[in-house]
């Protein structure tokens, strides 16, 4: 993949400026770029969401289907991933390229979101062993910035599906509500309401957001640019929940961070996550108010 060539002096330029809390666009070390979404852009959905951060563009949908548990969590619901990585986005994407780097972000989105930690997969339970709901989420990159390898354009895509993720599972979906009717030869029957407002609302207070800090020189920075990620060897990928949980940690990169670091940009993202929950939070509350689709969520101070 493309990478971005600095001179040592441009290298130099950037961590000094860093080390001051001042990055080259005028944000902070803890500063993200605006972040713009878009809900129900996708017609034939569950719920849809689109997220816009530079010149990176992810399409998000979610389908709700019935299905039957898995054999070994009888009495919960399950998610499943599909990321496409399509061509269109990016040369990068071409042959095989695309298609590893969807199987990378679907494992990861696994480990966040397919457990009881992060979503309330009882809750979407219809008969234990029988019937459950599966939330199909269709991930789209439809665009993609030129990324310097495999693990920094995963964790760009990563942030993004979060964020519409995260946006959608506060949103109440449309799950219509379902009762299990036996009649007197015990045969079982599923019943859906078709009442439009009658419809479950998943318990979404576990949903964490995903904050990436990357290590440059003594410091670190949130929404790393692509000239600074060419002064970084090494970033944390950190989940947080609302209640400042954390849920998930992995460090990306090739280079080392010390024990002490680590625990600094914990406590970083924390911070981070508990300002991008407390965001979507009131941008969902406008939405609802005033009944808009679009809304962005800016971090610049």
């Amino acid at each position: 993949m493309a990478s971005v060539q600095l001179s040592e002096a441009e290298k130099v330029y950037i961590l000094h400026g860093i080390q001051d809390d001042l990055r080259t666009d005028g944000r902070g070390c803890e500063d993200y770029r605006c972040i713009e979404v878009e809900t129900d852009v996708v017609s034939n959905t569950t719920g849809s969401a689109r997220v816009k951060i530079g010149h990176t563009d992810v399409l998000v949908g979610v389908k709700a289907e019935m299905g039957v548990p898995r054999l070994e969590r009888p009495e919960e619901g399950y998610l499943e991933f599909f990321v496409d990585c399509s061509a269109n986005a990016t040369p990068e994407f071409e042959g095989r390229g695309g298609e590893e780097l969807g199987t990378e972000i679907a494992n990861t989105l696994y480990k966040i979101f397919d457990n009881k930690s992060s979503i309330d997969l009882e809750s979407l339970c219809i008969e234990a062993g029988e019937h459950c709901w599966v939330l199909y989420v269709d991930v789209l990159v439809s665009k993609a910035q030129h990324l310097c390898n495999l693990w920094r354009v995963t964790i760009k895509l990563l942030i993004h599906f979060i964020y519409a993720l995260t946006f959608l599972m506060y949103m109440p979906f449309r799950i219509p509500k379902v009762r299990v009717l036996e009649d007197d030869e015990g045969a079982k029957d599923i019943e859906l309401s078709d009442d439009p407002y009658d419809c479950m609302r998943l318990n979404v207070v576990n949903v964490p957001c995903i904050v990436t800090l990357s290590r440059i020189g003594h410091r670190h920075v949130v929404d790393a640019t692509l000239q600074e990620e060419a002064c970084s060897l090494a970033s944390l990928l950190v989940s947080v929940t609302s209640k400042s949980v954390l849920t998930c940690m992995r460090k990306i990169g090739k280079g080392s961070l010390d024990p002490e670091s680590i625990f600094e940009m914990i406590e970083t993202g924390k911070r981070v996550a508990k300002s991008l929950h407390t965001s979507l939070q009131s941008v969902l509350n406008q939405e609802e108010s005033l009944g808009k689709k679009r809304q962005k969520i800016g971090f610049l101070r």
